[in-house]
Order: structure tokens, then sequence, then C-alpha cells
């Protein structure tokens, strides 16, 4: 037996199909096939009119003969309402011509309108971010395969911003960026968040980690790659962008070459693109770290918020304030192959036929002489 949710859920797409279908743009693959049928389904109908003319016996004793009906007398209004279950039936007939002419839907593009954003997640994957520390929960992970790093709570917490993202009324284009001294892009912009959570643990993966070949740290790079990603995919000037910067902000040109971080960030800030920064730095004596009031005002600047997070805890709080402050929408456009169309046509000429049987089988009314 088939449920009636699934039912109701075939109706739906019937219906939502049948709304998006337009005549003068679908294509016909089987136009023969049905000029063929409609030619035999005519000489059909005029070959049984002609046998049963045939077979009726010419007029004489069997026949009943009737006084004239007077002039005079006229029809009742809705006398031509006795016809319905005939017109019914000659209105599926275009229907099914159509459905056997096998219609399509061609190779099209059309721009949709969704709620969410586009998201560049960016992970630092460099060694200061590998450095063991104690913590629990989402550092953790899977036991055995996650040691106690902020990189790892980290990626743990970009799984659980994704997971909110799905959970929610959000169909987002997400891109994942992975950085060290240098970004190297990891997943682009897609809606698929399956795809971009099997990249996050792929990354997260402890032998992943070993084999990354940066060391240092370089925020301007990465934050260079998002723009250019943006810009490849063309959204670099739409509304909607922003970027979740996971790093323990310990940028080598920061501390070696001077870089200022208003430089650093000025791309993003040219663009209109917020920057939201988790600054992950559990243990500030294992090194010199650029102080939070250097990054805090650059990075509201953009537009964004930033976030120090001296635990897992502080870095899922965030996480979750992200997720509730992206709103908005965007504007996606879709390619569409050819999409067979038959069945709304078909559907529509099976409800004509059914409720013109019923008619002339239920009702008296349709079943008296013309």
């Amino acid at each position: 037996m088939v449920p009636l949710s699934r039912i109701a859920a075939f109706v739906r797409d019937l219906l939502s199909e049948w709304r998006g279908t337009r005549l003068a743009e679908t294509a016909l693959a089987h136009r023969d096939t049905a000029v063929i049928t409609l030619i035999a389904l005519a000489g059909l109908a005029v070959g049984a009119a002609v046998l049963r003319s045939l077979r009726n016996p010419p007029p004489g004793r069997s026949h009943i003969a009737l006084p004239a009906i007077l002039g005079s007398v006229k029809p009742a209004r809705l006398s031509f309402g006795r016809h319905a279950a005939v017109v019914l039936f000659l209105l599926g007939i275009p229907f099914l011509a159509i459905a056997l002419a096998d219609p399509y839907a061609p190779f099209a593009s059309r721009e949709a309108t969704f709620p969410g954003r586009r998201i560049e997640l960016m992970i630092d994957a460099s060694a200061s971010m590998i450095v063991q520390v104690p913590a629990s929960g989402a550092a953790r992970g899977a036991p055995g395969r996650r040691p106690n790093a902020p990189f790892f709570a980290t990626v743990a917490a970009a799984e659980t911003f994704v997971r909110q993202r799905m959970s929610g009324r959000y169909r987002d284009l997400i891109g994942l960026i992975e950085f060290g001294s240098e970004a190297y892009v990891i997943t682009p912009f897609t809606t698929d968040y399956n795809n971009v959570l099997l990249s996050l643990s792929l990354i997260g993966d402890v032998s992943e980690v070993a084999r990354f070949p940066d060391a240092g740290t370089t925020i301007a790079s990465v934050l260079q790659r998002g723009i250019d990603l943006f810009s490849a995919f063309d959204f670099l000037d739409a509304s909607g962008n922003l970027m979740v910067l996971f790093t323990d902000g310990q940028d080598r040109d920061l501390l070696v070459g001077g870089t200022p971080v208003a430089d650093i960030l000025s791309k993003a800030r040219e663009h209109h693109i917020p920057v939201y920064m988790i600054r992950t730095n559990y243990n500030r004596s294992l090194r010199v770290s650029v102080p939070d009031e250097v990054w805090k005002p650059a990075i509201e600047d953009t537009g964004g918020r930033f976030y120090p997070a001296s635990d897992e805890a502080t870095i899922l709080r965030a996480v979750r304030e992200i997720d509730q402050l992206s709103g908005g929408t965007v504007v996606v456009k879709q390619y569409s192959s050819e999409q067979p169309r038959f069945a709304g046509f078909a559907l529509v000429a099976a409800a004509l036929w059914t409720l013109a049987a019923a008619l002339k089988l239920t009702l008296p009314y349709f079943q008296t002489f013309p």
C-alpha cells in the first residue's frame, strides 16, 4: 500500500510542475506519434458511426411514431447542461494529444530567491592551532580521532554551524577555505551542506592535519582568497556575503612584517563583506599574540563581530550567535536540463474523462437524449 503522504507529495509535485509549465516554452519529442494517434482515433469514431448507421433497421413497424414537438415550446434554459459529459470528454482530447507527444522543458536557467547568505568558512590550520590543550566535548570529537587542540575544536564548531543552518529555513551558499601561510579552497560555494560537512570531516582528520604543508599564519592570504572566490562566482558586489574566520590571530605578517590590521581587512571593508572572527587562543603564554584590542575595532569596522574565545564553550556560543545574525536572502541562478512534462497533461486528461464517465454513469440527467 502507498502511504497517503506519498500520494499527497506526488500531487503537490505535479501541481508545482504544472504551474511552472509554459506551453510556448515546451518542446514536443514525439509530435508525429500524437498526430497519428489522433487520426487513428478520429478514423475509429467515424467507422463506429458508419457501422452503427448500417446496423440500424430502416423505419417501419419496429418504430414508434411520436407527434411533432410544437415550435412554440421553448427549451429549458439549462438544457445544454445535458451535454456536459460529452464536453468534458472532448476537452480531455487535446491534453491527451500533448501527453502523447511527450512534452519536455528544454535546458533553461532562472533566478530564484531563498532565505540565506553566501558564507565563507575559513579555518586556520597553522602549527599554533595544533598545540595540545585541555578540552572536552566538541574539541574531543570522536574517540581517538581528534586530539585536544584548538584546531579540532574549531572544526567541530564549524560543523555545528553548518548543521544549525541545515536545521533552519536557510538555503545558504557555503564555501570552505583552509589556510596557514597560504590559503586553499577546499569547497567552493555550494548549497550541498552534506558536501561541506564531508570536507570538514576530511580536513579534521588527524592524518590530514599532519600532512598540511603550512605552519605559519597569514590572514591576509585567506581574506584575499575569499575575495577572489566571491569574485569568481560573480558575488563580489552582491548583498548577503559574509566571512566566518576561525584563527588564533597569530599572523606572521603582523608579528614580523608589521602590516596594519586595517590594511589586511581593507578589501572586505571595501566590498561590504562583514567578517566574523572567532579568535581561538587557549593559552596566551605559548606564543605572543596580537592583542584583541587591535583585532576588535578592525573586524567591527567591516560590519562583523570579534569573539575572543578562550575555551570551546565560548566558540560554540559565538557560532550560535553568528547563526542568529546570519539572516537575509540570496538570489540563486538555477539551471535545469530536459525535464519531462507529460505527467501533468496526462493527469488533466484522465481527470476530465473520469469526471465525464462519472456524470454519464451515475446521473440520469446526463443520460437523456440530446
